[in-house]
């Protein structure tokens, strides 16, 4: 069986044929048409075309899924911190609402009168806002602060306590939430 005579032979076996074919067909054309040009840079524009929305909402979704993350941490080191404060014995230590009074204090640490475990501290570090650039030189850190007393809806802070943050931003989400809402 000779080496042209099948397909997958054709393929796979290299062939003195198959090279004189490729260097005839590079060869014979000189260039591209014109055609051939303005068929390639018109696909080429269409896959530019879809290809730029999803990197900007790409870009944008990362923004959400961080501001989700941060806002679930602070919320979950303000929530252990109540509990921690409830767990504490009735005494001179215990009292205010049981939520910090700032969002440093959750950083910091807070000695709720245990000598086994002295200070606790509910964060490693601040999480800040990411949709603030400037939440690194703010004391909230970018973020809103709503005390036990306020509404659950209200936008101004008592100054007591911190029971719930929220971003500031009025902005939209690709959900089409607002950033106040979450």
């Amino acid at each position: 069986m000779k080496a042209g005579k099948r397909f997958f032979l054709y393929v796979w076996v290299p062939d003195v044929r198959i090279k004189g074919i490729v260097l005839k067909l590079f060869a014979t054309r000189s260039g591209l048409s014109l055609l051939e040009l303005i068929v390639t840079i018109t696909i080429l524009g269409i896959l530019a075309a879809g290809v730029v929305p999803l990197i900007r909402n790409t870009a944008i979704r990362t923004k959400e899924m961080e501001l989700h993350r941060n806002l679930r941490i602070i919320r979950i080191a303000i929530d252990d911190f109540k509990k921690t404060y409830d767990k504490m014995p009735d005494g001179p230590l215990k009292t205010g609402s049981g939520y910090p009074k700032d969002l440093l204090e959750l950083v910091e640490g807070h000695d709720f009168g245990d000598p086994k475990t002295g200070t606790v501290k509910f964060l490693r570090r601040k999480i800040l806002n990411p949709l603030d650039p400037k939440s690194s030189s703010d004391e909230n850190w970018g973020w809103e602060l709503r005390c036990y007393k306020d509404e659950p809806d209200s936008t101004s802070w008592c100054g007591d306590d911190v029971f719930d943050v929220y971003a500031p931003q009025g902005g939209v989400a690709i959900d089409g939430t607002t950033y106040k809402e979450w």
